[in-house]
């Protein structure tokens, strides 16, 4: 084949077919020479890269057939409508779908908690083993670290170190799940025990009250997207072991693709946990009214999951992406 020859007698075709692409609106004769000069520059590429693959000349054509069959087949991006619709919808199903993971979490890990908390508060040894005593008093005393932790930072700053702090680890939480959990269980265990350690130290203090009231107008809200990652890292775990009617693959793309989304609603949450525990923690609020700021978004995040999610589950939500942007899929038998 003569490619000079070729390029001349097509040159035409192939730049109304890039005017074609550029526009933004079709009318009905427009859109039927797409798809005809589409169908054609498809021909024309495979011509080339069949008898004179010219690289140049391979490359503009495999351009313009892309450009041509995202106009075809109507490719949309994402957009602030997309995302409104996934929090005001996908987000809460998918937490609602997978509440039967990490509400169990949640209930088993503040048992351990009390579990670790009791034992340090009633066990000198124990506490011994931690810390030795001095550094204890100075961790639990007024104005220790324990207390100071909260005001050390500007606000602003500080936020965003615990936001993003937190973010990650929810995010390895929920990605860890594709090793069997593992890492899952380590990372739970490691915070849970952490926590149950603070809450026995200054219990036997005598200065519960104090950290609680440090704890909990941010905590809530923090364990519980902690904990969600966790439950939702640890169905994806169980996913790979067992996938169901569904093939390993399958069950994998649409559980991942779930699990990313999640990550980015739970990086929603634990802005506004980073946000109470820069401001509303360290304030000159009295105790009461700090908790009942953390208590209020606690239950807001509750009333989201359970009557928001359970709505958006029974009208067919499940955290996936829209159907139109996946792929299609053959039928499994069950």
């Amino acid at each position: 084949m003569d490619l000079d020859v070729f390029v001349t007698t097509h040159r035409a075709e192939w730049a109304r077919l890039e005017q074609l692409c550029g526009r933004r609106r079709l009318t009905g004769a427009e859109a039927d020479e797409l798809v005809d000069l589409y169908q054609r520059v498809a021909s024309h590429l495979s011509q080339v890269q069949s008898t004179a693959p010219d690289p140049l000349l391979v490359g503009r054509l495999t351009s313009l057939v892309a450009r041509a069959r995202s106009a075809v087949t109507g490719a949309r991006s994402a957009g602030w409508r997309d995302a409104g619709r996934y929090f005001a919808a996908g987000f809460p199903a998918a937490l609602y779908r997978t509440r039967r993971w990490w509400v169990p979490t949640a209930l088993a890990s503040l048992a351990l908690v009390a579990v670790v908390a009791v034992w340090v508060a009633t066990d000198a040894h124990v506490r011994a083993a931690i810390a030795a005593p001095g550094q204890i008093r100075e961790m639990t005393r007024p104005g220790g670290e324990y207390e100071a932790y909260y005001s050390s930072h500007p606000a602003s700053s500080f936020a965003a170190q615990v936001w993003t702090n937190n973010a990650w680890a929810a995010a390895l939480c929920l990605v860890g799940g594709v090793f069997l959990g593992l890492p899952v269980l380590y990372a739970l265990v490691v915070n849970v025990v952490n926590l149950g350690i603070g809450v026995g130290v200054m219990a036997s203090a005598g200065r519960l009250g104090l950290f609680l009231g440090l704890l909990l107008p941010h905590g809530m809200l923090e364990l519980s997207a902690v904990f969600v990652a966790a439950g939702l890292g640890l169905r994806l775990a169980w996913t790979v072991i067992d996938p169901g009617p569904r093939t390993r693959a399958v069950a994998l793309a649409e559980e991942g693709r779930a699990i990313i989304g999640t990550i980015v609603g739970l990086t929603a949450v634990l802005l506004v946990s980073g946000v109470l525990e820069a401001f509303v923690t360290p304030s000159s609020l009295p105790t009461w009214a700090r908790i009942g700021i953390g208590g209020l978004a606690e239950a807001l995040f509750l009333a989201y999951v359970f009557v928001v999610g359970r709505r958006a589950f029974r009208a067919g939500h499940v955290g996936d992406v829209e159907a139109a942007d996946r792929a299609d899929e053959l039928p499994v038998a069950a």
